[in-house]
């Protein structure tokens, strides 16, 4: 923890925190996600003191919130294994904005994907992983040629393939249906959306001009590497 940059070990111990206070007050009642997760904005529009309301700072807390200790560990993983590089490479305050941005527009695209799909149901989404799918995409940006070794699988596969293969996964599992999945997937990808926004405006200069990401370097893909979800969202219908 000493050698992690400081933006990626205070995300880390944030939603390490939020776990325990919300699991320790789960025992006497207190149920945090029903005022920190991200309510579904069609089912409370016009009555915002019922149950499973939508409130203003939703869109920014539930990120922080998981459902069990397997869903905090596999985003937070993630971030461990990914954000301290985009850390190093953008600066702490880059990093931190750009976590947020993907995190709200996460939410933005799950809302939206609520109001068409199933306005007026009460529905709640919980988890980092539509920032942590911004850390993705971001990584596979930068680093496209960087070999990454999974699981079950003997060979390695490039960042830009492996990122664009788990887009197109969501994508079809978003469309699927499955019986079962509560996994918000549209939100994953709006995590790689805004995440892809937000650097091509950092590329094009919209939002800070002079600013130039490692991905426009000669250097792009050819780092030296050699020292160095899973569900993240909940929807419950009660």
């Amino acid at each position: 923890m000493r050698n992690l940059p400081v933006v990626t070990k205070n995300i880390l111990l944030a939603n390490l925190v939020v776990w325990l206070l919300d699991s320790l007050l789960q025992r006497y009642g207190v149920q945090l996600v029903e005022w920190f997760g991200l309510m579904n904005w069609s089912y409370s529009a016009f009555e915002l003191t019922k149950y499973g309301s939508f409130h203003i700072w939703q869109p920014l807390t539930y990120m922080f919130m998981h459902a069990d200790f397997t869903h905090l560990f596999c985003n937070m993983f993630a971030v461990l294994m990914f954000g301290p590089l985009l850390e190093r490479e953008w600066g702490e305050r880059k990093f931190l904005l750009y976590y947020i941005v993907c995190g709200l527009g996460a939410a933005l695209i799950q809302e939206l994907v609520w109001m068409l799909a199933m306005p007026g149901q009460l529905s709640v989404t919980i988890g980092a992983s539509g920032a942590v799918f911004g850390i993705l995409f971001a990584f596979g940006w930068l680093f496209p040629n960087v070999p990454l070794f999974l699981l079950f699988i003997p060979v390695p596969i490039r960042a830009r393939i492996f990122v664009i293969a788990y887009a197109v996964i969501e994508l079809f599992a978003g469309f699927a249906h499955i019986a079962g999945d509560n996994v918000a997937h549209f939100a994953h990808l709006g995590g790689m959306l805004f995440g892809w926004l937000l650097i091509q405006g950092w590329q094009k200069g919209w939002f800070d001009k002079g600013i130039h990401l490692a991905s426009d370097s000669k250097e792009k893909g050819e780092r030296d590497f050699s020292g160095y979800h899973y569900h993240s969202s909940v929807d419950e219908d009660r």
